[in-house]
């Protein structure tokens, strides 16, 4: 009687302890489920440009793939700072293809992608910044870093814009092209060089990038950021204008190309104008 009661006893622990053990792993999966499903936490910066690539437009005095990296780097420090996993495109002087960038972007699960650019044109008076996306998810990311950078910034606002730049169409997480003023306004060139400016923007570029899961959704009404939401912005979408460039420039070729055999450009140039292939 006693052995059989206590071999009773003994089974009833181990099945309150099977029980706990149970709970404590679906708990456990809970958690990590929970995990998995938060917001990303690993950010790609692509430095656009970099070695024989300069950037920006001939005869232009400041080169864009330095301004870019400096700002890459200490964007870095900020977001590494606060807690995120950063990856660079590139962390130096290099050239890499787009369709690396892509990849190396595309290799994280739950990342984002930020891509930083200085603009550049032949109208010296041209100014502000601009912030560019492609796939809708990219949307709240674009809106809460142009956000901030255009509210830390002594620039005119040139508004968020849906184009179809290579790195920004065929990247599989939220990817948005940051263009962080004119290089050829020398204004805006002067505020780049500096050490301090460059800072700013890495710091407002991060602010976006932590504000990303707070921005209103399209409904709302907001235009003024609360403690809770940031505005979504409107947006401009230029997805067809490079098509309409590209179709003028066909046409436009197949008349020269009576007169002239061969092209003074590569065909496969990443700068050339009109290619939705284009880097920014």
């Amino acid at each position: 009687m006693g052995t059989v009661f206590f071999q009773r006893q003994v089974s009833l622990a181990s099945l309150v302890i099977t029980l706990v053990a149970s709970d404590n792993s679906s708990a456990a999966q809970t958690g990590r489920s929970s995990a998995s499903s938060s917001a990303p936490i690993t950010v790609v910066i692509d430095a656009g440009h970099g070695g024989h690539d300069r950037g920006g437009i001939p005869g232009q005095s400041v080169a864009e793939k330095d301004m870019t990296l400096d700002v890459a780097q200490r964007l870095r420090n900020v977001l590494a700072a606060s807690g995120y996993r950063v990856v660079m495109t590139r962390d130096s002087d290099v050239f890499v293809p787009l369709g690396t960038r892509v990849a190396i972007a595309n290799s994280y699960r739950n990342a984002i992608f930020v891509c930083i650019h200085f603009n550049a044109t032949k109208r010296a008076g041209a100014s502000g910044i601009e912030t560019y996306f492609y796939s809708r998810d990219s949307l709240p990311l674009a809106s809460a870093i142009h956000y901030f950078v255009t509210g830390g910034a002594p620039s005119a606002n040139r508004g968020v814009r849906r184009r179809g730049y290579y790195v920004l169409r065929r990247t599989s997480v939220p990817a948005v092209l940051v263009e962080c003023g004119f290089l050829t306004n020398p204004t805006e060139a002067a505020y780049a060089q500096s050490a301090s400016y460059r800072q700013k923007l890495a710091e407002e570029i991060a602010a976006g990038v932590r504000g990303r899961n707070s921005v209103g959704s399209a409904m709302s009404t907001t235009r003024v950021a609360t403690s809770e939401t940031i505005p979504l912005q409107p947006y401009m979408d230029q997805t067809k204008v490079t098509s309409s460039k590209q179709s003028k420039s066909k046409r436009s070729h197949k008349k020269s190309a009576r007169k002239k055999k061969s092209s003074s450009k590569p065909a496969g140039s990443e700068a050339r104008s009109g290619s939705t292939d284009r880097e920014g």
